[in-house]
C-alpha cells in the first residue's frame, strides 16, 4: 500500500469506543477559526463561541386585548380555548427598531386554516427587559407588549372572500393568511411572506393591505391557495410556503424561501430561494437552491447580513431532548457547491450556547451552564446593530412544551454574542462512537448531533448499503433490532435468514430494502436493557444516509472551533461483495461529493477487513484504519483461506517496513 494504515484496537467481539491521538486524526484547517500558532503543549486556536448575553420571555398565557380567540384550537398542556382575548402564540418574524423595541409578528394562530378564524393577524410592538445574569444593568427578563397594528383589507384589495369581509375594518384572520416573515422597506411599508398562497403581501405601516397579493410564477400554489382551480394539483405542500424571507437594498429586493421541498422534486432536501423586485412588483426569475440537512427539515427565517449573504434558520420539527437541528447557517448567493447548492456555513447551533453568567438558569430543559433553544418552532433570527444575534420562537400555543413537559412554552427572545475564545489542543481526539449512543438511539442524526454538542471531535457511523446501493448508517445490515420494521406488516415477508461472515442471522436486512422503503421505518434503541432512557426516542428518527452524516459533520464545528471529523466503518465488505453491493465505490463517491476525498480531510475510513482497505487505498487519499480484535481474524482472510489472525497482523514482522500495514 502507498501509505500506512492506522490500527484501532477493539474489545473481544465488539467495536468499543476509542480515543485516538492527534497523530492519528488531525483536524484540517478551515472553518470559522484562526490559528495563531502553537507551543510545545499543542496548537492554540482562536474561534468564536456563541455565548448567552440576554434573555427575556413573555408568558405563554399572556392575552392581548381583542375578541376571544381559540374556540377551535386543540386543547393541550392543560389549556383549553376559547380564551378571553387574543393569544400571542410566539413570534415568527421580527423587525428591529434600533431603540430597544421590536415589531414582532405571530403567524396565523393555532396551526391550521380551519381553527384560526378568530385569531387576528397582528404585529406587536414589544420591548424586552433583558436578563443579563444579575448585577447592574440586568433587567427583569420579561417582554413588555406596548402596542400593535392589525393587518386589514379596509381598501378592498382582495378579490376573494375573507372571514371578516362584511365588516368595515375587514381585519385579516388566521383563516385568511398564514403570515410567517416580514421585511420593512425604507418607506416604512411592510412586506410579509405567507404560506397559504404562498403570497407576498404589501402593507402600509399601519397594517392596511396596499396591493393584490403577489403569487409565485410558474403556477406554484399550495392546497390553501384561493385561486387554485378545481382539479388543479398543488405544487407547494401545505404549510411549506414563505416561512423565511430576507430583504436587501432598503427592501427593494426580497428573497422569500420556500420552507419545504416542492411536490415531486427529485431531491426532497432542496429548498428554493426566489428574488422579488419591489419596484417592479415582479419576480426577477432568478432562483437559488439550498439543501437542507434532512428531508424533513424546514427553513424558519432569513436575515440579510450582506449584499448577497443571509443568515438562515434551519430546524427540525422535534422539541425538547428530541431536538436535532436548531441552527443558523450563513449562505452567500454567489457561492455554490459542485451540485449547485448555495454553500452554507454554521453561525450558531442553538442547542449549544455557553451561559457563563447563569442567565435564567432555572428549571427546564436547555436552561443551565449550556443554554439551548430546543423548541419545535425556532423561527426568528436577526443581526442587531451591535453585531449580536437575536433569536426567538413561535410557541404554537398551547401545543409546545419543550422546556417542561405539560407546561406550554413561553415566548422567548434571546441575544447571543459570538465571543472569541482561545483553545489549546490537548493532543486527544474524542470519537463519538455510533454518536452519543448512551443518550440517543445509536446511528441516528440525533445521536451524532448530541455527540457534537458533548464536544466529540469525530463522529463514527457504521455503513451498510440499501438494495439500490445507497449507504446508510446502521450498526449491522440486520435491522430488526434497530428499527420498527417488525411493526410494518407490509414488510413481514422480507424476514429471512442469511449467512453473514460465516454466522447465520435471522431478521430484516438493509440490502433487501430500497432507500425509499427504508425511509418509512423509524429507529429504535438496540440495547433497551442497558440504555432504557433511549427508548423514549423510539419511533422518532429516520435511518440516515451516509451523505446526511457527512453533511452534518462538515456543517458543524467541534467545541474548539475545528471541523468535525468522520470515521465511517465499512461493515461486512466481503459479504456485500458477494451480493453485488460493494461498499468502496459508493463510499468514495459520497466523500467526493462532500469535498472530503483528500488526505487533509478530517476523515478516517475503518474496517475489520484488509481487502477492502486495499481497494479503498487505490480509490481515495483519505486515511484508512484497520480495526483489530483481541481474537479472531479478518473475514476476508478467513474466506480466502489465509491463516493469519489479527494478532499476526499487528506484529512488527508482519507489518514489515511500513508499521501498521498488513502484508499481503
Amino acid at each position: 500500500m502507498s501509505r500506512s494504515l492506522l490500527l484501532r484496537a477493539a474489545a473481544v467481539g465488539t467495536a468499543a469506543a476509542v480515543v485516538l491521538t492527534t497523530a492519528s486524526v488531525t483536524a484540517v484547517a478551515g472553518g470559522r477559526h484562526d490559528d495563531r500558532g502553537s507551543d510545545r503543549h499543542g496548537r492554540v486556536t482562536t474561534h468564536l463561541v456563541p455565548t448567552l448575553a440576554g434573555r427575556a420571555t413573555l408568558s405563554a398565557d399572556f392575552l392581548a386585548e381583542g375578541p376571544p380567540s381559540g374556540a377551535q384550537a386543540s386543547a393541550a398542556n392543560g389549556r383549553q380555548g376559547p380564551w378571553d382575548g387574543q393569544v400571542i402564540p410566539g413570534f415568527s418574524a421580527m423587525v428591529d427598531n434600533g431603540d430597544g423595541t421590536f415589531w414582532a409578528q405571530p403567524d396565523n394562530g393555532f396551526g391550521s386554516q380551519g381553527n384560526s378564524a378568530d385569531f387576528l393577524l397582528r404585529s406587536y410592538l414589544v420591548k424586552p427587559d433583558w436578563d443579563t445574569g444579575g448585577g447592574r444593568g440586568s433587567g427583569s427578563g420579561e417582554i413588555e407588549v406596548l402596542d400593535h397594528v392589525s393587518y386589514n383589507d379596509e381598501n378592498h384589495v382582495l378579490d376573494f372572500d375573507i372571514v371578516r369581509g362584511d365588516t368595515e375594518e375587514r381585519l385579516l384572520t388566521g383563516a385568511d393568511f398564514d403570515i410567517e416573515s416580514v421585511v420593512r422597506a425604507d418607506d416604512g411599508t411592510l412586506w410579509v411572506g405567507e404560506e397559504f398562497g404562498p403570497f407576498l403581501l404589501h402593507f402600509d405601516a399601519d397594517g392596511t393591505l396596499l396591493e393584490k397579493p403577489y403569487e409565485l410564477p410558474g403556477g406554484l400554489r399550495s392546497p390553501q391557495n384561493p385561486y387554485l382551480a378545481d382539479g388543479e394539483e398543488p405544487t407547494v405542500r401545505a404549510s411549506r410556503g414563505f416561512e423565511a424571507m430576507a430583504g436587501v437594498r432598503g427592501g427593494r429586493y426580497l428573497y422569500p424561501v420556500l420552507e419545504g421541498a416542492l411536490v415531486g422534486d427529485a431531491d426532497q432536501r432542496r429548498r428554493v430561494i426566489h428574488e422579488f423586485d419591489t419596484r417592479r412588483g415582479a419576480y426577477t426569475g432568478r432562483t437559488w437552491d439550498y439543501q437542507a440537512d434532512q428531508e424533513a427539515n424546514v427553513l424558519g427565517d432569513a436575515f440579510a447580513v450582506g449584499k448577497d449573504s443571509f443568515w438562515v434558520v434551519e430546524r427540525d420539527d422535534f422539541e425538547g431532548p428530541a431536538s436535532v437541528t436548531k441552527r443558523v447557517y450563513e449562505i452567500d448567493l454567489g457561492e455554490t457547491d459542485r451540485d449547485g447548492y448555495v454553500r452554507k456555513e454554521l453561525v450558531l447551533d442553538a442547542l449549544r450556547v455557553e451561559n457563563p453568567r447563569g442567565i435564567d438558569a432555572g428549571e427546564g430543559y436547555g436552561l443551565g451552564e449550556t443554554y439551548a433553544l430546543p423548541v419545535q418552532s425556532f423561527e426568528t433570527v436577526l443581526r442587531l446593530r451591535d453585531g449580536r444575534l437575536l433569536i426567538g420562537n413561535d410557541n404554537n400555543y398551547p401545543g409546545n412544551a419543550a422546556r417542561n413537559p405539560g407546561t406550554p412554552d413561553d415566548t422567548e427572545m434571546v441575544v447571543i454574542d459570538l465571543e472569541k475564545q482561545r483553545t489549546r489542543d490537548d493532543g486527544v481526539t474524542v470519537i463519538g462512537h455510533r454518536g452519543a449512543s448512551g443518550d440517543r438511539p445509536e446511528h441516528t442524526l440525533a445521536a451524532y448531533e448530541q455527540a457534537i454538542v458533548q464536544c466529540a471531535d469525530v463522529i463514527e457511523p457504521d455503513v451498510v448499503p440499501t438494495k439500490d446501493g445507497v449507504l446508510v448508517a446502521r450498526h449491522e445490515n440486520e435491522i430488526g433490532g434497530t428499527t420498527d420494521v417488525a411493526e410494518h406488516p407490509e414488510f413481514a415477508d422480507r424476514r429471512t435468514t442469511k449467512t453473514i461472515d460465516g454466522a447465520r442471522v435471522t431478521g430484516w436486512f438493509t440490502e433487501d430494502f430500497t432507500l425509499a422503503e427504508l425511509r418509512t421505518l423509524r429507529a429504535t434503541e438496540r440495547l433497551p436493557e442497558l440504555r432504557p432512557a433511549n427508548t423514549a426516542f423510539d419511533g422518532l428518527y429516520q435511518v440516515p444516509t451516509l451523505d446526511e452524516v457527512l453533511d452534518l459533520a462538515r456543517h458543524s464545528e467541534t467545541c474548539d472551533g475545528r471541523p468535525v471529523g468522520v470515521a465511517p466503518e465499512t461493515k461486512h465488505p466481503t459479504y456485500f461483495d458477494s451480493v453485488g453491493l460493494s461498499l468502496e465505490a459508493p463510499l468514495v463517491a459520497e466523500l467526493r461529493a462532500n469535498g472530503l476525498d483528500s488526505r487533509r480531510a478530517p476523515v478516517v475510513v475503518q474496517s475489520f477487513e484488509t481487502t477492502n482497505l486495499r481497494e479503498l487505498d487505490r480509490r481515495t487519499d483519505v486515511r484508512l484504519a484497520l480495526n483489530v480484535s483481541a481474537s479472531g481474524a479478518p473475514y476476508d482472510l478467513v474466506a480466502a483461506g489465509d491463516p493469519r489472525t489479527y494478532a499476526d497482523l499487528v506484529t512488527r514482522a508482519a507489518c514489515g517496513s511500513s508499521p501498521g500495514t498488513p502484508t499481503s
